[in-house]
């Protein structure tokens, strides 16, 4: 059997081929890496699901939250409404009616004519009250509202026959005092502040700095003394002299009450009714109070019957309010205390 070699020009023809090019193909090598891939989209699309799935539950948590923060906010102030409209304990003991007046008189404060009468008119209805004690810590106020008061309390002591005390602690000045002298008998602390029996009217007058502005005021009255204390108006003689003469006669007023309540108890001298004011101690010494004791002390050994009664009308939470915000933002909600307060009393 012969072998047979390769002829010359088969193996130049091999050798002079170009080498032949694979073209790649997916296989085992290439698989780890699709996979990969394909492993870190899902991780990210999880954690994306997740967090915005930990977002909404935030969010809900916090929905929730303010829900039941406003909810005792709101608990909270039906229940101030519905304590303020609740009717107050019946006693049936003998007591001494206590009547707190604090603060500045006058119609839109908490000390007005109209809360102290109808407090003074259930005191002195009430049999089992043995006597009516106003505590006093005022600077004074509105000389309206005070002689309101004080005309109220006179009249209810003819009508019950029954004794009013006034307790001073701090101060009782104008038509505080004005409100004090209409009491059977007015008890201070020896450093009480006492008196100011007179009136004053205040204002500002900006003319001089108008000018110098350069600001006109335009003023147009019908009437020559229509612009009357204008405090951006000259003050003429004339209005200035008016203004005295309503002065001296509410003065005049005042000293009047002053005298009608004290009687011969009071010393007077020339600055009695000057609008100067005592310590309570000095206040006793001119007559102008009685002597010195306390709400407790007065209940005690004055009234004897130690145990006291609030009839004090405060202003309730709703009213206070409406005086601050406006009547209309909580009208309804006062409406819905006031329906079912009864189930609250």
């Amino acid at each position: 059997m012969s072998t047979s070699e390769p002829s010359p020009s088969s193996s130049a023809a091999a050798e002079d081929a170009p080498p032949t090019t694979r073209t790649p193909e997916l296989g085992s090598g290439s698989g780890p890496k699709v996979a990969d891939a394909v492993a870190w989209e899902r991780a990210l699309l999880e954690k994306l699901a997740m967090a915005a799935l930990q977002e909404q539950r935030a969010a809900r948590r916090w929905r929730i939250f303010w829900r039941f923060v406003w909810l005792l906010f709101a608990a909270a102030v039906a229940a101030l409404l519905l304590r303020d409209v609740a009717a107050p304990k019946p006693v049936h003991t003998p007591h001494t009616a206590l009547i707190e007046l604090r603060g500045p008189i006058g119609a839109e404060d908490e000390a007005n004519a109209t809360q102290v009468m109808s407090a003074l008119r259930d005191a002195f209805a009430e049999p089992q009250a043995k006597a009516v004690v106003l505590l006093i810590d005022s600077p004074g106020g509105s000389p309206v509202q005070a002689g309101l008061i004080n005309d109220e309390i006179w009249r209810l002591k003819a009508e019950y026959d029954k004794p009013v005390y006034a307790v001073v602690e701090e101060t009782c000045a104008s038509a505080a005092y004005y409100v004090a002298v209409a009491a059977d008998r007015i008890y201070v602390d020896k450093a009480s502040l006492v008196g100011s029996i007179g009136v004053l009217m205040d204002g500002f007058g900006f003319t001089g700095l108008m000018d110098k502005l350069g600001v006109e005021r335009r003023l147009l009255t019908a009437g020559d003394n229509k612009g009357f204390l204008d405090p951006f108006s000259p003050q003429t003689e004339r209005h200035r002299a008016h203004a005295q003469r309503m002065l001296d006669d509410i003065h005049q007023q005042f000293i009047a009450v002053v005298r009608k309540g004290r009687g011969e108890r009071l010393k007077e001298d020339e600055d009695t009714f000057s609008g100067l004011v005592w310590t309570g101690e000095r206040a006793v010494e001119l007559g102008l109070a009685d002597a010195l004791g306390s709400v407790d002390s007065v209940a005690r050994d004055v009234v004897q019957a130690e145990e006291i009664v609030d009839y004090t009308q405060r202003e309730t939470v709703a009213e206070r309010l409406a005086r601050r915000f406006g009547a209309g933002a909580v009208e309804g909600l006062w409406r819905v205390a006031r329906s079912v307060a009864p189930a609250w009393q």
